[in-house]
């Protein structure tokens, strides 16, 4: 009966993985491979019922409980720094700054200053694309690079890596480990340069070739839409680049200082969850930080939005689908590890090595791999494992902070697979396809990230965490 159950999530799986590349709404299909796993586990039409309700639902709402906060925010700051024009602002004076012989650097900065201030690598992509296009016309560089290039900039080392990222996969273990964004400065920064300049190298030495033999920005139909300078209307670049400065200095400070400084011990009463400040520390001072970023975008360019209205509004709501679509497969998440026969497959990824950080490695690749998604396998590895994890590190007395920084930067290894939404969403903003970009695109976002997280664990090995 084992082997059948086992055999039915590996089915799960595999079909979650299909259809959703194809095009299927998560938001449908996790529930309906959940059901196929506990199926195949002898479920009958209770309890798939029961399932559902009680599990599958449970899961999802404890993930927006802890993150729709940092999911809002972060899209609302996103929308205003797009409408506003600073993103745009910020592109371009980066461009100018390398010059049209750097393209690839050019793009890659600008999205690497841009997703780490806060900005949605979607919102970035958008603003990024146009540029990225007239410059890799005027340097003769492949189109078909661009996709690398954003990727570089925006699914990596600013995502996973750096100090203080306010992206979401650099808050989920701060809620598990105790930890705050900061965690493992030094090993994160040296990992973040390893993705950095391993990605450059490959991007540089792909056009190198290209252009050996003869290949320039190519044959595609989008002359119309070369991008030109900011509008006259634009802010200016201080004025853009202050959020992003906020977004970071901010998190720092509150951090550091604001929230310890907090009388928080109501946080142990029974209504507030019986929690402890350090589960949700990480999380309180991104979304502080985005907060008052924000507001300063809205006073300081007021006169600058068609429709400030709809502008928030849109925001808001633009955060909805990515949120629940990661919430609906971490309640699918949920729903496996609720099974007896996941014990199975749990044990035999935990038992590949006893030293925690290689454990939780593999662990959080394996599944960002298989939902396609960084912050979905990152949620469903340390909602199913994060206890077994800190006590494992505890008990090999592994500092909680190399636990997080392996964990992040491992749901930013092997994700990009092809059925990713931000992959898919990506190749079609520059209306390229899988064959003429996807492998570049994995390579910089997977490979080279799987590399660095390997060097970081070897140098916390040796040198301990710093």
């Amino acid at each position: 009966m084992t082997a059948v159950a086992i055999f039915g999530i590996c089915l799960s799986l595999v079909a979650l993985m299909f259809l959703a590349y194809r095009g299927v709404n998560v938001l449908l299909l996790a529930p309906i491979m959940a059901t196929v796993a506990v199926l195949f586990s002898g479920g009958h039409g209770g309890l798939l019922l029961g399932t559902y309700t009680q599990l599958f639902m449970t899961e999802l709402a404890k993930y927006l409980g802890k993150f729709f906060p940092l999911f809002m925010m972060g899209a609302l700051f996103g929308k205003l720094m797009d409408d506003s024009g600073s993103a745009k602002v910020i592109a371009h004076r980066i461009a100018a700054l390398t010059g049209k012989n750097r393209g690839i650097l050019a793009i890659v900065l600008a999205c690497g200053v841009l997703t780490y201030g806060g900005v949605s690598l979607f919102v970035v992509a958008f603003a990024v694309y146009p540029i990225a296009k007239s410059l890799f016309r005027e340097a003769e560089i492949p189109k078909r690079l661009i996709p690398g290039a954003i990727a570089l900039g925006s699914f990596t080392f600013t995502m996973t890596a750096l100090p203080g990222t306010p992206a979401i996969q650099n808050a989920i273990p701060t809620a598990y480990f105790g930890t705050t964004p900061f965690a493992a400065p030094g090993l994160g920064i040296i990992g973040g340069l390893i993705m950095f300049g391993g990605g450059m190298l490959w991007l540089n030495r792909r056009a190198a070739a290209a252009r050996a033999k003869g290949e320039g920005y190519g044959q595609h139909d989008d002359l119309e839409e070369t991008a030109h300078g900011p509008a006259q209307h634009a802010p200016s670049f201080l004025v853009a680049l202050i959020p992003i400065i906020l977004v970071i200095a901010l998190n720092y400070v509150f951090t550091t200082w604001v929230i310890p400084a907090m009388d928080t011990a109501f946080l142990s009463q029974p209504k507030y969850g019986a929690t402890k400040l350090s589960s949700v520390a990480g999380i309180w001072s991104i979304v502080l930080a985005v907060i008052v970023a924000s507001l300063f975008v809205l006073l300081a360019n007021l006169k600058r939005f068609a429709n400030i209205t709809d502008t928030i509004n849109k925001g808001t709501l633009g955060s909805m689908l990515p949120m629940l679509n990661t919430a609906s497969e971490v309640g699918y998440g949920g729903v496996i590890a609720s099974l007896a026969a996941f014990a199975v497959v749990r044990d035999s990824m935990t038992s590949i090595t006893t030293n925690p950080v290689l454990s939780i490695a593999i662990t959080v690749n394996v599944l960002a791999a298989i939902t396609g998604s960084a912050s979905g396998g990152l949620s469903i590895a340390l909602a199913s494992l994060g206890d077994f994890y800190l006590q494992m590190a505890k008990a090999a007395h592994v500092s909680p902070e190399i636990m997080h920084r392996i964990a992040s930067m491992s749901s930013g290894g092997f994700d990009c697979m092809p059925h990713n939404g931000a992959v898919i969403t990506l190749l079609g903003i520059c209306g390229l396809t899988h064959r003429q970009s996807y492998l570049d695109i994995f390579v910089v976002a997977s490979v080279i990230t799987v590399v660095a997280g390997i060097a970081v664990i070897i140098l916390n090995a040796v040198f301990g965490t710093f």
